[in-house]
């Protein structure tokens, strides 16, 4: 007999949209939630320390157990699944899509227009600046439209990115400081960033990791959470397109079978997982998968790529105060008039590449103290290097998609996913232009600043990935609506990266993470308000 958990909403995946969903519905309505999540419990704030210490004396992965050695997938681009998802590792980048990506098909004539606007989506956008606590620079006002301010100061630029913020505007091109989820005072009982530079695991606390809003719910009594629990399937009611159960197995008993029922249902597993339990779950009404009648599922994956460049600039440098941190520009995200469709943000970092501190010179000898400075200082020349990058704008494909792979399958004989990228026409026809287009923008920066383009490069990976339940307002070439609820059922949800049209010029977690508090609002509505 299987193991049955009741609740009132049933939160698949316990990552940052999850943590949206979650921490909004419990605050505003009256409901009892349980989060399930495949993977283990992450590492606690208080061992952090110690994990940030062996990576950099070993180079370890700072998150133990933080997959399951046989759940992954082809083409996937991380295999990290437990509590936090990939939020626990960001780099903590969270800029926010700008009007044009919500209309492209009405303001340029490639791509698809989103169901929802930008002026719909902004008052989400604050909110989850404000859940995540954000530190940002405001930018041009034309550039980064906004109704409020951040909800922290933007993080202090080091001396290197004055610098360099300095050389890059000498192009004419306008830069500030890259929004993150850091702290940069006392924040909802997170103490400030040190600037550290090991935000793949930080030490104090100051960077947004959803595992921190998860303790605070289920310490005020708000949430259960099980882990090492995979969802494998989800079944239809009898007579009904509603979901009646989700069907797991319990990794430290599989034997016991564990149902978990639910009045919502809420998929919020990530752009490969979140898909792939829905083309799991076969059903006679649903052949090819539940919300799948309109054969939607898993296509339209989405990212965008980058070109770069290294840089050497006039001036003298010392890298070494957070050299995660980054300038950027959204001028080429806002284009004006122009004779084809051209979208990149840019951005400029420091390098460190040959010009850290070192703790012997060359003869051998170890160096101490004021030494350690003064040959650095002395290795430091006239001349130092940065990095520019810009992400652009890939229109996604109907053959961009996530399949079952019958010749991949985990411990309990699942196929797992295949994904392959596959870009639209339009963007294939103008990838050159594009790219060259880029190039002439790190081209100008030189000439108008000084330096030399050192080596230049072009990234085929399909970097911030999404889709694969795409949103709309046509089931026929939809997963979701604009609320992110299922066209077949009216009691599931989908939330965050699968649900994205398209990817941008920018990383997509605040954005995804806004349509999740989205979601929250409209999934509420069915449940009476929270009195206390």
């Amino acid at each position: 007999m299987p193991r049955i958990v009741e609740a009132d909403i049933c939160i698949i995946g316990a990552g940052i949209t999850a943590a949206m969903v979650a921490e909004k519905v419990s605050q505003e309505r009256d409901v009892r939630i349980v989060v399930v999540e495949a993977g283990d419990e992450t590492v606690p704030l208080e061992r952090r320390a110690e994990r940030r210490q062996r990576t950099l004396d070993y180079g370890e992965n700072p998150w133990l157990r933080d997959h399951i050695e046989d759940q992954t997938a082809r083409g996937m681009m991380s295999r990290s699944m437990g509590v936090g998802g990939l939020a626990m590792h960001w780099g903590g980048t969270v800029p926010r899509f700008t009007p044009e990506d919500f209309r492209l098909r009405s303001m340029y004539g490639v791509g698809d227009d989103w169901p929802v606007d930008y002026d719909a989506l902004e008052p989400f956008y604050q909110e989850a600046e404000e859940r995540i606590g954000v530190a940002g620079h405001p930018g041009p006002p034309e550039l980064n439209p906004r109704q409020k301010p951040f909800p922290m100061p933007g993080m202090p630029l080091s001396w290197n990115l004055e610098r360099l913020k300095e050389w890059g505007e000498r192009s004419g091109i306008p830069f500030w400081g890259n929004p993150v989820a850091k702290a940069t005072v006392p924040y909802d009982g997170r103490s400030p960033c040190q600037r550290c530079d090991t935000c793949q695991i930080c030490p104090t606390g100051a960077k947004y990791t959803p595992d921190f809003a998860f303790l605070r719910m289920i310490e005020a009594g708000r949430m259960e959470m099980l882990t090492r629990t995979l969802v494998r399937r989800l079944v239809l009611e009898e007579g009904s397109h509603r979901i009646h159960r989700a069907e797991a197995v319990d990794r430290d008993n599989p034997q016991e079978p564990v149902h978990f029922l639910a009045r919502t249902f809420v998929l919020a597993a990530g752009y490969t997982w979140s898909p792939h339990l829905l083309l799991l779950s076969t059903d006679r009404r649903f052949p090819d998968g539940l919300a799948n009648r309109s054969g939607m599922v898993g296509r339209y994956m989405t990212g965008h790529r980058s070109v770069g460049a290294q840089v050497e600039v006039p001036m003298q440098l010392f890298p070494g105060m957070y050299a995660r941190d980054s300038l950027l520009s959204t001028q080429f995200q806002r284009p004006g008039s122009q004779d084809h469709y051209l979208r990149h943000d840019l951005r400029i970092w420091e390098s460190t590449v040959g010009r850290v501190p070192r703790l012997r010179g060359d003869d051998g000898g170890l160096l101490l103290g004021d030494e350690i400075l003064d040959d650095w200082r002395v290795r430091t020349t006239d001349r130092a290097s940065a990095r520019l990058r810009a992400y652009y704008d890939v229109i996604p494909d109907r053959e961009s998609r996530l399949t079952l792979d019958a010749g991949l399958r985990n411990r309990w004989g699942d196929p797992l996913p295949s994904i392959q990228f596959v870009d639209a026409p339009e963007s294939v026809a103008l990838r050159g232009r594009t790219e060259e287009s880029i190039r002439q923008v790190f081209a100008g920066m030189v000439r108008a600043g000084g330096g030399t383009i050192l080596s230049q490069r072009v990234d085929d990976t399909q970097d911030h990935p999404g889709g694969g339940c795409r949103m709309g307002d046509d089931p026929a070439t939809s997963v979701v609506d604009g609320w992110g609820r299922t066209h077949d059922h009216e009691n599931l949800f989908v939330v965050g990266a699968p649900t994205l049209v398209s990817g941008g010029c920018a990383n997509g977690t605040l954005t995804f993470a806004a349509l999740s508090l989205r979601s929250a609002e409209e999934i509420g509505r069915d449940f009476s308000q929270r009195r206390s």
